[in-house]
């Protein structure tokens, strides 16, 4: 792995990040195929058209179904889902804290129950990144604990702790695996999660803690789960100062068009969310006036494109009114394209911020389009 900085406008910064699976430009926006597909009929094939550079999947969902192991069989994770670009796999340790009425953590892991059988499930460090193995991702994440927001003082700074020993943990098996010559993807990165509620001198701790373990990137976890966007912005400040100047940052699931400008205002490499693909599936489309509904009835005999300044399929080749009648028809066709559109312009948001860092007037990019974007139309 090499990752450098190639340019950088106050805490902003324009990257180039190198793997075994191929180069990411940063700031990149990372599309999410939670279990080895992107929700709304969209394939791998699509994504490149979409102008996608790395996608994530989900360690939890894939180990229950197929089975790490029959993806293993069957070649690994990039080979199964027709993709040979950059997978980033999640540890499962977010989907373990949506399940809290189904969980048990302790020291040495969690116990939990299937959320599609039932079935007793145990996975700790160890476990989280042999799964991980199996799939030979590019970037594996460390199983950590996601508390719950708001969360105690004296809760958050136990889980910091036991998220670090889990990581140390993660990071002996990876290293343990990768001298393995059945090994996948014996290169297989691993990332560090930050964590400690919205307690700034936490979070400032855990991170000095984590980034003494030498990771090959860290992210910053455990936000956009119930606190204000004022208070995750106060966050990424308290901790940016502390995470590694030469390695990829990551926060993890955010967030709206806005949240990503600001989250690369102050510093942030890489970003993901399910939101383009979820709001796209109930016909909310993002565009550079804002967000449009396309259900709404001034829609039905408006023959202009989406977002007219869009190079999407849809935009290209179709009419909001095309489109509002696919919707109100139910026809799979409808939810497709809108998905389509809203993870080009995720992914062309990306590209533009870069193009702007690089011309040094990313400040500007900032104050235009930081709320802008986010705006209902």
């Amino acid at each position: 792995m090499k990752f450098t900085v190639t340019k950088q406008e106050g805490a902003a910064r324009r990257g180039v990040f190198e793997t075994v699976h191929g180069v990411v430009q940063t700031p990149a926006f990372m599309n999410v195929g939670t279990s080895a597909a992107i929700k709304g009929g969209v394939s791998s094939y699509d994504l490149k058209e979409l102008g996608c550079q790395v996608e994530l999947c989900n360690t939890y969902h894939l180990h229950v179904r197929p089975g790490d192991n029959v993806i293993r069989e069957l070649g690994g994770l990039h080979r199964f889902m027709g993709w040979d670009r950059p997978i980033l796999t999640d540890s499962g340790g977010f989907q373990v804290f949506s399940l809290a009425g189904l969980r048990k953590i302790k020291e040495e892991g969690v116990y939990f129950h299937s959320h599609i059988d039932g079935k007793a499930i145990f996975m700790g460090p160890e476990e989280s990144i042999r799964i991980q193995s199996n799939l030979g991702s590019t970037i594996a994440m460390a199983f950590d604990e996601c508390v719950e927001n708001p969360s105690t003082r004296e809760y958050s700074a136990a889980s910091c702790q036991r998220t670090t020993r889990w990581l140390a943990r993660c990071k002996a098996e990876l290293e343990r695996l990768s001298l393995l010559p059945e090994t996948l993807n014996r290169e297989q990165l691993l990332f560090g999660i930050n964590q400690g509620c919205v307690y700034d001198d936490l979070r400032i701790q855990h991170m000095k803690d984590i980034a003494a373990l030498d990771c090959d990137g860290y992210a910053i976890g455990g936000l956009a789960v119930g606190e204000t966007a004022g208070e995750m912005y106060r966050v990424i400040e308290a901790v940016e100062p502390h995470m590694p100047k030469g390695k990829p940052r990551y926060l993890m699931g955010v967030g709206t068009p806005g949240n990503i400008i600001e989250g690369v205002f102050r510093g942030i490499d890489l970003f993901d969310c399910v939101m383009p693909s979820r709001n796209a599936r109930h016909g909310h489309l993002f565009t550079w006036e804002g967000v449009r509904n396309i259900a709404n009835q001034k829609y039905q005999r408006d023959d202009a494109p989406v977002d007219s300044a869009c190079g999407c399929p849809l935009c290209q080749r179709h009419s909001r009114a095309y489109l509002r009648h696919l919707f109100k028809a139910n026809e799979m066709l409808g939810m497709r394209l809108a998905v389509m559109h809203n993870l080009y312009f995720y992914n062309t948001l990306a590209a533009r911020i870069r193009e702007a860092l690089e011309e040094g007037r990313f400040r500007a990019f900032y104050e235009e389009y930081r709320e802008r974007l986010d705006r209902r139309i």
